[in-house]
């Protein structure tokens, strides 16, 4: 299998960035990982509503842009549906089951992800209703998607 992080901004610390490099090695056993960074657009906090909507169709643009064809696409919307780690792994298993061998998660900027975005998404998934520094959610991200085929191999670690 297959899977793809876009995310929207650098992550400038190296502690974020060294726990996230721990888990896609660690991911290497069980599937292809790759992960695009989208730089993001500018936005001052006295942007009007109409200016930070533009902020995100640009960057929505980009992240369209990178997605794998034929990817079975999960944005992470603070609106999107509320799954437990074994859910996680279920799902992912169950795609793999129906032939998708190829998965697209996208992280939005401090924005959030554009209308397109949005609509282009198989699965809007949620991990709470909490706001969280993108950087770090990627680094959530990982770990749960990591924990989901520890959990589908049987392996001990998400216990």
């Amino acid at each position: 299998m297959k899977i793809t992080v876009i995310s929207v901004g650098k992550i400038k610390e190296k502690f974020y960035t060294d726990a996230i490099n721990e888990y896609v090695k660690r991911l290497s056993k069980f599937c292809k990982f790759s992960e695009e960074v989208i730089q993001d657009e500018r936005a001052d906090e006295n942007f009007s509503a109409a200016e930070i909507e533009q902020v995100k169709i640009k960057e929505g643009i980009k992240i369209l842009s990178k997605i794998p064809k034929n990817s079975y696409i999960i944005a992470l919307d603070v609106k999107g549906t509320l799954l437990s780690s074994e859910d996680l792994a279920q799902k992912i298993n169950q795609l793999g089951i129906e032939g998708t061998s190829d998965i697209t998660f996208i992280i939005g900027g401090s924005n959030g992800l554009s209308g397109e975005v949005l609509s282009a998404a198989h699965f809007k998934l949620s991990f709470s209703k909490m706001t969280f520094p993108h950087q770090l959610f990627k680094v959530i991200l990982t770990e749960q998607i990591y924990r989901a085929f520890k959990i589908n191999s049987g392996e001990a670690y998400h216990k």
